[in-house]
This record gives C-alpha cells, structure tokens and sequence, in this order.
C-alpha cells in the first residue's frame, strides 16, 4: 500500500435526527494512515472513542462525507482537540448548520479534490442525492473506496427525506461510483463493506423500483 498507508475502522452509536423524528443509528468511523499521521472520515457521535483510536498520530482532517447529524456531531471536538481542519462539501452548509449552528467547517471539498493521508490519496467524488453536499472518498492506491450514505451492500442511500433526491443519487451511484474498477471495495457510512462489481448488477433494477 501506498505510503504505508492503511485503513481502520471504528463503530460508534447515537441517534440521526432529520424532519422532526429520531432514530438509533451505528455508524462506521473510517481512519486511513499509517504510525504517524491519520485522516478521519465522518467523526461520529463518540469524539472521545474516536480521539483514542487516533491515539498520539497527527491528525490531518476531518473529512465529512455529508453532514447528517450522525456523521458530523462529534467532528468539532475531535478537530479542535487535535487543531486539524473540518471538510466539508458546502452543498451541505444547510445541513451542517442544523447541528453546528455556531461553528463552521474549515475547508471546502470540491469533485476532484484530493486529501493525502500518510503517502496515499483520497480523490473527492461529488456524489449528490441522499444529500446535496455528499460526497465519497476514492483511494486508487488502496483499492477502496468510502461511500458515506450514497452506496451500501445491497443498496443506494435513503432519499425520503429532506435535501435528497432519488433519481439524483442513482444518477450518482451509476456515474460516478459503479465506472470504478469491480475490485474497488466500499467502506459504507452503516453496516458492512462490499465491492463495486457486488453492486453494479443491480442499478437498473433500483431504478426500476424506486428504491
């Protein structure tokens, strides 16, 4: 692997509230590093199991792959404690602020972009349509990918709720995620991991069924 570069995983749990409901919700905490330095994907609910996993490692971002309550509530406290900045797509501001009125992200994320993490790359893929501003995470080096809420094992993301959009998402899902090499493995925001070549059979048949 690249640079040494590695990926790790976390599980933490708390509640996603969107539209007046709320919901107990697990989600995954990605880390790709090595012994030095370390990115953190979507700080979730736990900062302090979150802070102990990146241990005494330089922490270079905090990078949002949208900014649902349950992927961003615990990004400030664990950005500050180790004076890293916060990405973010700034499709997503409306979201954000709903959780962090007070405190803004740091930088901007844009299609294209590109986050070093300990010698490899991640390469920023807009992905609209569970949320506006979401995007996912491509590591060529590594053979993965990072899907957020776009994509799971079986699946796109949920779109009935506000700031998302069906068709949008499978537009993003066919365009932009499923063209990736069939080894890619997908490293979801919820539950467990599979593979771009698992997934591209089943696009038209989402599409046909609204899912």
């Amino acid at each position: 692997m690249a640079g040494g570069a590695r990926v790790e995983h976390l599980v933490t749990s708390g509640t996603f509230s969107l539209d007046g409901g709320t919901w107990e919700v697990d989600n995954n905490v990605w880390l790709i590093g090595d012994d030095d330095e370390v990115v953190v994907v979507d700080a979730a609910h736990d900062a302090g199991a979150i802070l102990a996993a990146v241990g005494d490692r330089r922490l270079t971002a905090v990078v949002c792959t949208h900014a649902h309550n349950d992927h961003v509530n615990a990004a400030p406290a664990v950005a500050d404690a180790k004076g890293a900045p916060i990405l973010l797509h700034p499709a997503d501001d409306v979201l954000w602020k709903m959780t962090h009125p007070r405190r803004r992200p740091d930088c901007d994320l844009a299609d294209g972009d590109e986050v070093a993490a300990a010698g490899t790359v991640l390469r920023v893929l807009h992905t609209p349509g569970h949320a506006p501003g979401a995007v996912c995470l491509y590591a060529p080096d590594l053979g993965v990918l990072f899907s957020g809420d776009t994509l799971f094992a079986g699946g796109p993301g949920a779109t009935g709720r506000s700031h998302s959009d069906f068709g949008v998402i499978i537009s993003s899902i066919g365009g932009r995620l499923l063209t990736l090499p069939g080894e890619t493995v997908v490293h979801t925001g919820h539950g467990g991991s599979t593979t771009v070549a698992a997934e591209a059979p089943h696009l038209e048949e989402w599409a046909a069924r609204g899912w």
